[in-house]
């Protein structure tokens, strides 16, 4: 239906009159449920409201309230005494030179596994892009340590190098190389700590091949083809060509290298637990000992989130660089 109403230049203007509800006004509900059908931002919200609620009780609530603890005297040996401190928790950390160690052990398991999931990832990407035979078995067989948690990687290379019984043992004895079963992680700490460094990159070493495999088969096979006809050897095909078109994938690798060495914990406990001595006592596994072996919770999120803000800022920084570069190319 349309009214036609004369305008005051003397034209014709011509407005549409709302829908017929049969002589009677919409109820709230029908008003409610025009405008669900109506407006895509409302149906937006209460789809998803239920998922948005459930995070902030799972996540949100759990990290303010440990972040809450960080900032009171909170030791269950002394449960009378529980009260507010404010950041003294924070300023006593770091103060403690056991922070500073641990932050150092957690530094050099980080940038050890860093640099070789990086080098690693990007040789067997290398390897698997060329054409071979058992190629697809090759990369079948590669998916394997991404299938185990780490806490099953965890016991299970500490089977491996178990000092009495290891298959690592046992496989080197047989091929001349030791010339007797060798302690791996008990009790040279630089050993335990390369170990450690190894077991990491083994178990991340599929996703990062998987990253840069797909990159390497996204680069245009005209490029090659050119810097062939250009008489360009491997290195400078590689040097001017494949890295590149890497760059980004290479700096997404590091960026979770680096969050899953800062924040490792679960092999840390399985398969040394901290030591020999205090070698291989990241910060995360310090925490953990504050909180469950001294029942200090104050201290133990005290230092939780020392190390958050230490990512974060890293992360931050990773980020920047990453899209300083642009877009990823297609």
């Amino acid at each position: 239906m349309i009214d036609k109403n004369l305008s005051p230049a003397g034209g014709v203007s011509i407005k549409p009159l709302p829908a017929p509800t049969g002589g009677r006004e919409l109820s709230r509900w029908q008003s409610w449920r025009m405008r669900f059908n109506e407006s895509p931002e409302v149906r937006a919200y209460l789809m998803n409201g239920p998922m948005i609620l459930a995070l902030l009780i799972i996540s949100a609530f759990p990290i303010g309230y440990s972040f809450l603890i960080s900032l009171q005297k909170y030791n269950l040996r002394q449960p009378n005494d529980i009260r507010f401190i404010g950041l003294d928790n924070y300023t006593a950390v770091l103060g403690n030179a056991e922070f500073w160690v641990s932050l150092r052990v957690t530094a050099t398991f980080t940038f050890g596994a860093l640099i070789f999931e990086v080098l690693t990832g990007v040789l067997l990407a290398l390897l698997l892009n060329e054409k071979f035979l058992g190629r697809g078995i090759l990369r079948s067989i590669m998916l394997l340590p991404w299938a185990i948690p780490g806490v099953i990687a965890g016991v299970m290379w500490k089977w491996i190098f178990n000092p009495r019984f290891g298959v690592l043992n046992g496989l080197l004895l047989q091929m001349g190389v030791i010339d007797e079963y060798k302690s791996w992680v008990g009790f040279d700490p630089n050993m335990a700590m390369a170990a450690l460094i190894f077991v990491q990159v083994w178990n991340a070493l599929p996703f990062n091949t998987i990253v840069l495999l797909a990159a390497l088969q996204g680069i245009p096979s005209d490029l090659y083809e050119a810097a062939t006809v250009d008489r360009a050897g491997m290195w400078s095909r590689f040097r001017h060509i494949t890295l590149p078109w890497l760059a980004q994938p290479i700096m997404i690798i590091m960026i979770l290298a680096t969050m899953g060495g800062l924040r490792v914990f679960d092999l840390i406990y399985v398969l040394t637990g901290g030591g020999p001595g205090d070698s291989t006592r990241v910060v995360t596994f310090t925490a953990w000992k504050k909180a469950f072996d001294a029942l200090d919770f104050g201290t133990a999120n005290s230092y939780a989130y020392i190390l958050t803000f230490i990512t974060l800022i890293i992360g931050l920084i990773y980020i920047r660089i990453l899209y300083k570069r642009g877009e990823i190319e297609q």
